[in-house]
């Protein structure tokens, strides 16, 4: 089976690696990807917004299924355009349609849906920019801290969380007043959820699903969880405190009632659902959905799949996930991003990596670099995540962490302490 990987971050990079072990796979090709997808895969240069550019791959090379990693094309409508394209519609498609991926291209569309199906989440309200003094009003109703979100997508950017009331209320209306444009137009007003967070994946073919292995990443720039917010700063997985108890909680109050809602509403959804859950106090509740593999859990989850993950793929993409199972590696994964040096903020690109002959015992998923002739250069903030297994995520961490220090650039960054606050759960 021929496969076409989209997108170009380290998530992709781990897909690409796990399909890559398959001895079902014909051909694997990534669009447009990065050095680490070409160590297993053939790189196709290709905008992801330019769908008749991905069709013309798909025919071109012969593509049997097709695998999406960011939700952009998702949240535009790519499930669509093959679903409706005459010389795409028998090609396997594993991503949601436009209408069930506003679980994540919408808050309040999530929301709604969670509410519709009592789903547990944190009590809200939605605004509009004529609603600014009943949005005020509504947190004036609620206790510090304030959770305000951009409604749409806002490159991760669109959610904050303030310890003011008069912060809140100068907040929102400078959200309103268009700083995130069309995807804070409207804003989705939270109670605070004290907790500990988590990431749970379920592959479902839109009636039937499979849990994948649950992981927890690290959204602050600092350690400790300070400063601002990332694409994710490092991720570990098994989560200590999700036990049988718990996971058999999120399964019957979670899980089942949100893939029950996509079909009852008749919603076209294969693919990955991304459950981003806040534990308070045992129980799970839900802080936002996305469409599809988180990241960096990815990077985490991808070498904890023990089964040959295409045929997985392939059911979910043709309705054929009844009586699936999935096994999970024992062994605990740890990753630790590599960052470049002011990100989150302004970043330089273009600075010479080294060292990463020198790694031993860890994958290095590559997230945000480029080739000039023979050399290995920075492209984006998050630069390189170092994946390890260990016998728990603390051993994990500590080979990821040595091989880290082999690695070096201009400025480069990571974070040293993760997985500490797992420790009184271990």
């Amino acid at each position: 089976m021929n496969v076409l990987v989209l997108g170009s971050g380290g998530r992709e990079h781990a897909m690409a690696w796990k399909i890559a072990q398959s001895p079902l796979l014909g051909k694997l090709f990534v669009a447009p990807g990065n050095p680490g997808t070409a160590q297993v895969a053939t790189n196709l240069n290709c905008s992801l917004s330019d769908f008749q550019a991905i069709k013309q791959l798909v025919i071109e090379h012969h593509i049997q299924l097709v695998l999406v990693g960011p939700e952009v094309p998702l949240v535009e409508g790519l499930a669509d355009f093959f679903y409706t394209d005459a010389a795409l519609s028998a090609v396997k498609f594993v991503g949601p349609d436009k209408h069930a991926a506003q679980l994540e291209g919408s808050k309040d569309f999530a929301k709604q849906f969670m509410a519709r199906h009592g789903i547990p989440t944190a009590r809200y309200a939605t605004f509009h920019a004529h609603q600014l003094e009943e949005g005020k009003a509504f947190l004036e109703t609620l206790e510090a801290p304030y959770v305000l979100k951009a409604d749409g997508l806002a490159a991760g950017k669109g959610v904050l969380i303030l310890s003011s009331l008069q912060e809140a209320k100068d907040a929102l209306k400078t959200l309103l007043d268009g700083q995130f444009g069309a995807a804070s137009a409207r804003v989705v007003i939270e109670e605070f959820l004290t907790g500990i967070e988590l990431s749970v994946f379920a592959l479902t073919d839109g009636k039937n699903y499979v849990l994948l292995p649950e992981a927890k990443d690290y959204k602050r720039i600092g350690e400790g969880d300070t400063g601002l917010n990332t694409g994710g700063m490092g991720a570990v997985s098994p989560v200590s405190f999700a036990d049988e108890t718990f996971m058999r909680k999120v399964e019957e109050q979670v899980v089942k009632p949100t893939i029950r809602g996509l079909e009852q509403e008749g919603m076209r959804y294969t693919g990955f659902v991304f459950f981003g859950l806040i534990s308070v106090q045992g129980n799970p509740f839900v802080i936002e959905y996305n469409c599809r593999m988180g990241d960096p859990e990815t990077e985490v989850v991808m070498p904890r799949i023990a089964d040959d993950i295409l045929p997985l793929l392939e059911a979910a993409a043709t309705g054929a996930l009844a009586g699936k199972s999935v096994r999970f590696d024992t062994r605990a994964a740890a990753t630790v991003m590599m960052v470049s040096g002011g990100y989150p903020e302004e970043y330089a690109k273009g600075d010479e990596i080294s060292g990463c002959e020198s790694v031993s015992g860890s994958v290095l998923f590559h997230a945000g670099t480029k080739l000039e002739g023979e050399r290995l250069l920075t492209n984006g903030g998050r630069v390189m995540a170092v994946t390890s297994y260990g016998e728990n995520i603390h051993e994990a961490l500590r080979t990821s962490y040595e091989n880290a220090a082999q690695i070096d650039w201009r400025g480069k960054y990571y974070r040293r302490d993760l997985g500490r606050d797992l420790m009184g759960f271990a």
